[in-house]
């Protein structure tokens, strides 16, 4: 079971969660507070598959400002913000890989809410978006992969 604390943090919450709820209906005499262990085991790996949307949040709003925005001062540090993130996903998927099952739906998730914001900043300071952000859409290989928009330095 250590091994797979190693190798998959989430996979080890979800199944030691079970486990204990198991042994709660089971019954036993420890004065231990059974569902709430297992809820706060639980609470891992929510908080695992959280960090993991944030991220990816964080890579498709940078994606967006390249894309749309007109301004070339911040450019490089979107850039930079993008490959740090990257860099925090493989971490994440690393000490968690039975995350990568929800990355589908993670990235589905997290587009709107990532554009929206791009429109909003944009507006903010006054930026005519060169490409509507809502009419960008990124793929998995391109959030996580090496690419960059085509006119990035």
């Amino acid at each position: 079971m250590s091994d797979l604390y190693e190798a998959d943090l989430a996979l080890w919450s979800q199944q030691q969660a079970e486990a204990l709820r198991g042994a709660a209906r089971a019954g036993t005499n420890l004065p231990i507070d059974w569902e709430n262990v297992a809820e706060e085991i639980e609470a891992l790996a929510r908080s695992e598959r959280s960090s993991l949307a944030s991220h990816v949040n964080t890579i498709i709003e940078h994606l967006a400002r390249l894309e749309a925005s007109p301004a070339t001062d911040p450019r490089n540090g979107w850039i930079v913000t993008i490959l740090r993130t990257r860099g925090r996903i493989a971490k994440v998927l690393k000490s968690s890989p039975s995350l990568e099952r929800f990355l589908d739906d993670i990235l589905a998730e997290e587009h709107p809410p990532a554009l929206r914001l791009v429109g909003r900043v944009l507006a903010l300071y006054g930026e005519t978006p060169r490409v509507p952000p809502d009419d960008l859409h990124y793929s998995l290989e391109q959030v996580l992969g090496p690419w960059l928009p085509g006119d990035a330095p």
